[in-house]
């Protein structure tokens, strides 16, 4: 991975990415399964939409989709049973998006083993996750910046979530830190994307080999 790679408009430097992520071998069954974490606010979801574009289309799977308003970090169960031990089986992963409004969980929603699927979400480089990833890509923003600008997009009607949710995140990270695990560092820029090394350990220092 080169050191600092300009993303012109969000084209050239995320082709890049895209045609070096569908180089790497498959890390959950066939899939090449890529994690997109950082901070909530910090432009997560719109990275990976880009990225998944730049991949022809792949798949998108949102942690907010497994999570809940009781359970925001509780998700790692539903994440096993529903999507890896699909894909490490080669099946087609099927879950059931929660429902913010109506608080409960909706109708399945298929998720094909494609080449290479995105996972995007705070805690997506979770140590439970982490053996399971064939990258780890980090959000570089900082959480106060973040979160503010995480209430500015929620507008006042989310204030009060937003006054647990940093609780919540600054808690999980504490347990379960992802960034000091990421391959790459993801900076967003007035003409798109930096992206930078990340402090990722030695292999096999802290997860366990990936599974074929």
């Amino acid at each position: 991975m080169p050191e600092a790679v300009p993303d012109r408009a969000g084209r050239a430097g995320l082709g890049a990415l895209a045609a070096g992520l569908r180089a790497l071998p498959p890390s959950c069954g066939p899939v090449r399964l890529v994690a997109v974490d950082g901070h909530a606010g910090s432009g997560k979801s719109t990275f990976a939409g880009r990225l998944a574009d730049a991949l022809g289309g792949a798949p998108v799977l949102h942690l907010d989709d497994l999570a809940t308003h009781d359970e925001p970090f509780a998700w790692t169960g539903r994440l096993r049973a529903q999507v890896l031990d699909r894909f490490a089986r080669g099946e087609a992963a099927e879950y059931r998006p929660y429902d913010w409004n109506a608080r409960r969980f909706g109708p399945a929603r298929r998720l094909p083993p494609a080449p290479v699927v995105l996972v995007e979400g705070v805690g997506a480089g979770r140590r439970a996750l982490r053996p399971h990833l064939a990258r780890l890509l980090w959000m570089e923003r900082a959480p106060e910046e973040s979160w503010r600008r995480g209430r500015h997009r929620d507008g006042p009607a989310q204030s009060a979530f937003w006054d647990g949710w940093t609780v919540a995140e600054t808690r999980h990270f504490a347990r379960d830190p992802s960034l000091p695990f990421a391959d790459v560092l993801v900076r967003e820029c007035r003409e798109g994307y930096l992206w930078l090394p990340g402090p990722r350990p030695a292999a096999g220092a802290e997860q366990a080999p990936h599974t074929p």
